[in-house]
């Protein structure tokens, strides 16, 4: 699978079993998703910057979608999503949260900090397919294996 066929996902997470539940319910949705994953707030920002080990473009493309968990080491959701949206080229990347946290505190945070979608853990094929159905219709088609 190479990124012109497939839709490229960053899932920001440090749950190792949160990580396996989300490639279950993303297979589960059946459709091509290629997803990089970084486990730390400080992992994120340098892959969304083409820095340190993610200067390879090729091998690390910049994602159609982020999904980021909001408790992170080193820098947490709100500060990733924060340094998204203050970030030229990359103020416009969709960006769900993906967290355990049902606070409404966090959820108005998120909304407030531009989040498209606030899931919580864990996501669910369903819930997956309709915040992929809100990506750009080039990058559902590519999704959906042309």
């Amino acid at each position: 699978m190479t990124t012109t066929d497939s839709c490229v996902l960053l899932l920001v997470e440090d749950n190792p079993d949160d990580i396996f539940l989300m490639r279950r319910a993303l297979k589960k949705t059946g459709l091509e998703v290629l997803m990089h994953i970084v486990t730390d707030g400080r992992q994120a920002i340098e892959y969304l910057s083409g820095t340190s080990q993610y200067e390879d473009r090729v091998q690390f493309p910049l994602p159609s979608m982020i999904f980021l968990d909001l408790k992170l080491p080193y820098l947490n959701g709100f500060e990733v999503l924060e340094w998204i949206r203050d970030t030229p080229g990359l103020s416009e990347l969709d960006v769900s949260i993906l967290t355990s946290s049902p606070e409404d505190r966090d959820k108005e945070t998120a909304s407030r900090l531009g989040a498209r979608a606030y899931l919580v853990k864990p996501p669910t094929s369903a819930s997956l397919l309709e915040v992929l159905g809100n990506l750009q219709p080039q990058a559902m088609t590519a999704m959906a294996g042309r």
